[in-house]
């Protein structure tokens, strides 16, 4: 799938510019599941209604078939067919991957597994679940993010929303969280993936926003399998049917503000993600390096240059990124922090992200262990990769640094368009000298290459020199 069109592409660059400014969540259903191995609702109730002499292939009314098990057996079953379905821990998918390393505040979805927040925790994150109306009226904390499973959890599956009767009841028993969701859609741009928009408690939130706020001043978005002919057992009537539905199925989520993107494969939704993190990845650089020796610059003229360059990455409303390395750490902290506060009201700390390498095992991890880690978690947060110096001691001779060739490699394993400053020698110039060989293989265009090897050093006029580097980074900042 090409999704450089220009309705995915103007999508993305929306819903990224929403992420950015802290306006952007993402609503996730059954189909995120289903790609990790879970069942969906028709799995689930299947031996249910087998049970009814019923054939889950013929109902598309599930709630009822939930019910009628219910009023004829009691819940027993069905809490039990729950905990066996979704406590097997199953392995996350790539999708489930991309959104915890995003920086959502919020994340919702109707799912009952774990697999969302098991996932954050994997990227150090602390989640905030909310499984039920009394979580709601108490916040964890130093939490990273809240997660809001509105049909309930797998620990509690006497609780999980599942029967028509649930449904029926929902505004009453769970009317909190329709109250936050339909306070959610109106501040915030909502991404709809795996999510079956026929849930009958997701259509009621949608209509009472409908009646309640015709002036649509925010837009939504959801990411839609176009049918095709292998859909259908290559019955094309049975296709043509279905397509002339779906149009109307998509002109009825317009009506609530939902503007659907169709895709041709599911594969294509882990497409779609991981171009919307390497566009939020590109206005943050990591600045890698470290130095014992300057080369060319004398102490007072290094630290100036990185001094500069922090700053000036910091006044075009980039983030910089850097794991304070020896002889560059502290300059990079000093000048994002100069541009901060010279005008804190225009520029945040925030901007500033440092990630210092332990210096002590833990955790049953030795340093080598720790510190690859630390690597792979802070260059995963960039989309450029700044390389200064990259020299250290070692036995009294000075020799390039391997942790800067590794933190390049990590970099362009994850999709980092390299910035090798040659000039600054050492490292940056091997470095560079191994991507001329072919820049092809180091995510880079013939452009962006070519700026690279025009660089030049102006110790008349550091800003100069800064100010040809900070145009390259803005070519690559979408």
């Amino acid at each position: 799938m090409k999704i450089k069109t220009p309705e995915i592409n103007g999508f993305i660059n929306d819903y990224v510019k929403d992420l950015r400014s802290g306006n952007a969540s993402i609503f996730v259903g059954a189909g995120m599941s289903r790609g990790a191995g879970y069942v969906d609702w028709k799995g689930l109730l299947s031996d249910i209604a087998k049970s009814l002499n019923l054939d889950i292939n013929k109902e598309y009314d599930l709630l009822s078939i939930a019910q009628y098990h219910v009023n004829a057996n009691g819940r027993a079953r069905i809490n039990k067919k729950i905990l066996e379905e979704f406590t097997e821990e199953n392995e996350e998918t790539e999708n489930h991957r991309i959104i915890a390393r995003l920086p959502f505040r919020t994340i919702w979805t109707t799912n009952y597994d774990n697999l969302i927040e098991d996932t954050c925790n994997k990227y150090n994150k602390i989640v905030d679940d909310k499984y039920a109306v009394k979580q709601l009226f108490q916040n964890k904390p130093k939490s990273d993010l809240i997660l809001y499973k509105m049909h309930g959890d797998i620990d509690f599956p006497g609780d999980a929303i599942i029967t028509k009767e649930d449904y029926e009841g929902y505004f009453s028993t769970h009317e909190a969280f329709i109250t936050t969701l339909s306070g959610e859609l109106i501040s915030k741009t909502f991404l709809f993936i795996g999510f079956s928009f026929t849930d009958p408690n997701i259509d009621h939130v949608l209509s009472r926003l409908n009646f309640k706020y015709k002036k649509k001043d925010r837009e939504h978005y959801c990411l839609l399998k176009k049918y095709s002919i292998h859909d259908f057992s290559g019955d094309q009537v049975e296709l043509d049917y279905n397509l002339r539905k779906q149009q109307l199925f998509i002109s009825e989520l317009k009506r609530f503000g939902i503007t659907t993107i169709l895709i041709e494969d599911y594969t294509d939704i882990t497409e779609i993600l991981a171009e919307i993190e390497k566009r939020y990845n590109s206005h943050s650089v990591f600045i890698s390096g470290s130095a014992v020796d300057y080369g060319e610059f004398t102490l007072l003229e290094a630290q100036s240059f990185i001094h500069l360059l922090s700053k000036e990455i910091i006044k075009k409303n980039l983030n910089v990124i850097n794991g304070f390395g020896l002889g560059v750490g502290s300059a990079v902290i000093n000048g994002a922090l100069d541009a901060v506060y010279s005008e804190n009201k225009k520029y945040s700390e925030n901007q500033l992200v440092l990630k210092p390498f332990p210096q002590f095992p833990s955790g049953g991890k030795d340093l080598k262990q720790l510190w690859e880690e630390y690597r792979h978690n802070m260059i995963s947060r960039a989309g450029i990769i700044v390389i200064l110096f990259g020299n250290k001691e070692n036995e009294d001779k000075i020799i390039n640094a391997t942790g800067v060739k590794i933190e390049f490699q990590i970099a362009i394993e994850k999709g980092l368009i390299p910035i090798p400053i040659f000039y600054t020698g050492y490292m940056a110039q091997e470095i560079f000298e191994e991507i001329a060989n072919d820049y092809s293989k180091y995510n880079l265009t013939e452009e962006l290459f070519n700026d690279i090897s025009n660089l030049k050093l102006d110790k008349e006029d550091l800003n100069k020199s800064i100010r040809e580097i900070i145009s390259i980074i803005q070519k690559i900042a979408k």
